[in-house]
């Protein structure tokens, strides 16, 4: 059973979302406060965070920043009422992976977390031998090298972390090697649901990526063609 905790201050939107939740078969638990919230993230392992911005003691934008601190792999979706692209951006910037704009569905949410689970769901593969899985699950272009199994990457034999997003993204782009993908293509296939084209979480993302793959290399991977979209090409 996945385990989320959900930091949410509104007695009713936690009552809405904990029951759906739970009638979907996930195990929730519930921080109505932003320091509680890092406390039960710190102490337990969970799968997932649902959290809000506006709460009390801590808003969620600095509760990300505390999570991210010590757990750089736990997908978080941002519950915000600030719908704005700037406050949107604001929260991914702070270590979000996705956010959904209050009010909403709850199948927009259910879809959302299905999504997240399974950007950040390891590949089960207990039969594999190590030869197969260094086959099948490493992929390699110019110095950059990622084992999906073990979802380690590699620049320049330095070892990068990367957000559960970030990752998703990157192996998107290890997938279509010299291919232009426009902004619609990368947003289905990473986010797996229907963005508003005009907010700009694509590129905000990329750039994640290359701060963090290309920063130091004197050898850039990503590539911006304008008009298009993005390429992954060797130097």
């Amino acid at each position: 059973m996945k385990k989320i905790v959900l930091i949410e201050d509104e007695t009713s939107v936690v009552s809405f979302i904990k029951k759906g939740l739970q009638e979907k078969g996930y195990e929730i638990s519930v921080a109505f406060d932003g320091r509680t919230g890092v406390n039960l993230v710190q102490e337990n392992d969970f799968d997932l965070v649902i959290l809000d911005i506006m709460l009390p003691e801590m808003n969620g934008l600095d509760v990300c920043k505390e999570i991210r601190k010590t757990n750089k792999s736990v997908p978080i979706l941002f519950l915000t009422a600030l719908g704005t692209s700037e406050n949107i951006v604001l929260g991914l910037e702070n270590g979000g992976d996705d956010y959904l704009v209050k009010p909403f569905k709850f199948i927009e949410l259910v879809a959302r977390v299905k999504s997240l689970l399974r950007r950040s769901s390891p590949i089960n593969t207990p039969d594999a031998t190590e030869n197969e899985i260094d086959n099948e699950h490493v992929f390699q272009i110019s110095d950059l090298i990622v084992n999906d199994y073990t979802k380690k990457v590699i620049r320049a034999s330095e070892e990068v972390s990367l957000t559960s997003t970030e990752y998703k993204l990157l192996m998107y782009f290890l997938n279509n090697p010299e291919k232009v993908i426009s902004r619609a293509e990368i947003l289905d296939a990473v986010w797996g649901v229907n963005y508003e084209l005009g907010t700009n979480v694509v590129d905000v993302y990329v750039n994640y990526l290359r701060k963090k793959i290309d920063n130091q290399e004197d050898s850039k991977l990503i590539h911006t063609v304008i008009g298009m979209g993005y390429v992954l090409k060797k130097p």
